[in-house]
């Protein structure tokens, strides 16, 4: 199975995780794709993923871990049919736990994705 990532646009053509990666400094930028393109050769390739790199939060709703020096961005994504990896939002994690309203934001993406006909 090859699963491929995609990105959540809203009507207005905003993207939240696009907005989110444009936040954040060049080199930033580019270690936040890196790990999403290294979380998918694990995915192609079978392996098994850990949760340092990846973990599930609450009802089917995953976050992507990218560590720098003094801050952890987090890429926030749920899987759909036909191995697609759908990434939500992302956001610059400042306490040890995952906040309740960026769980929330997630979900409701995933529900605006889904009502478009995304299945």
């Amino acid at each position: 199975m090859n699963y491929t990532v995609e990105y959540v646009e809203l009507e207005n053509g905003k993207k939240p995780f696009e907005e989110f990666v444009l936040s954040l400094a060049i080199h930033e930028r580019a270690k936040v794709f890196e790990t999403i393109n290294y979380f998918m050769e694990l995915k192609n390739q079978n392996l098994p993923i850990k949760e340092n790199l990846s973990k599930h939060l609450e009802d089917g709703i995953f976050e992507l871990r990218t560590a720098f020096a003094k801050k952890i961005a987090r890429s926030v994504y749920f899987y759909q049919k036909g191995a697609r990896i759908i990434v939500t939002h992302g956001f610059i994690k400042k306490t040890q736990k995952t906040p309740r309203k960026e769980i929330e934001r997630a979900k409701e993406l995933r529900m605006f994705y889904t009502s478009k006909g995304h299945k």
